[in-house]
This record gives C-alpha cells, structure tokens and sequence, in this order.
C-alpha cells in the first residue's frame, strides 16, 4: 500500500490528520465512495472539512471524481503517476446494477479521441452498467 504522508507530500498537500484518515479510507475501499459514505465513516468530522478535503485531493490529482449516472458524485483514488490528463490517465469505470457500488478499471484505458479543429475536450467519463463480479459470483 501507498505511504499516504509521502504521497501527499509529492503531490503538494500538507498531510493533516484528517486527510491521512480519509486517504487510507478511499485507498482501502474497493469502490469509488460519495462524501456521505465518507461523512458515515468519520462522524465526528465536520462535513465542510471532509469536503475541502476531497477538493483538495481532486485539485492535486490524488482523487478523481466519478459521475456514473446515480446522481452522487463519487471519488476514488487516483493511480501512482496519474495526473488526471485526457490524454493518458483516463480508464474506464464500471458500476454495478445489482449492489450500486462503482469501481475504476484502471487497466483499460479511454484511448485518446481527435476531435474536429475547434473542439476542446475538457472532461471525459466512460462508464459501463452492469452485474459486477462480486454478484454475478465470479
């Protein structure tokens, strides 16, 4: 696993006591999570504070936000060497019909799309629908 201070030290964020409890949170889950699961997990904390968090995390490219059509934004986090760049870091995602839960398929790759001249891709999200292996009992 990940040294989550070092990490966030390459990256620029200082590693407060809250980011490390957050950080190893995403880094043991297996799926993506909305800030109310992380809200769930952490009581005690403040909502405000766990949400600054997250931005933070999202603006140095340690998380990645997820849009996979429920209506709450998920994040997960993002790989070592990842900086959320269209053109290389985007994968594909995959959430789940039967438990909800949204996982990063981080070893198939969103092959890089030319757009027609005048045409600026700021975000891209792939997400397929289905069963998951967990419920299909794979």
């Amino acid at each position: 696993m990940i040294q989550a201070d070092k990490f966030m030290e390459e990256k620029g964020v200082r590693p407060t006591a809250m980011r490390l409890l957050v950080f190893r949170f995403l880094a043991e889950s297996k799926a993506a999570k909305t800030l109310s699961d992380i809200e769930n997990t952490f009581a005690k904390a403040d909502r405000t504070t766990l949400y600054r968090t997250l931005k933070t995390f999202e603006d140095k490219a340690i998380v990645h936000q997820i849009d996979d059509g429920t209506g709450m934004t998920k994040y997960a986090l993002c790989e070592e060497g990842c900086n959320c760049e269209l053109e290389q870091d985007l994968h594909l995602h995959f959430h789940c019909n039967n438990c909800k839960e949204t996982v990063c398929l981080t070893e198939h790759k969103i092959p890089y799309i030319n757009l027609p001249d005048g045409y600026v891709a700021e975000d891209a999200n792939l997400v397929l629908k289905g069963i998951c292996d967990k419920c299909s009992g794979q």
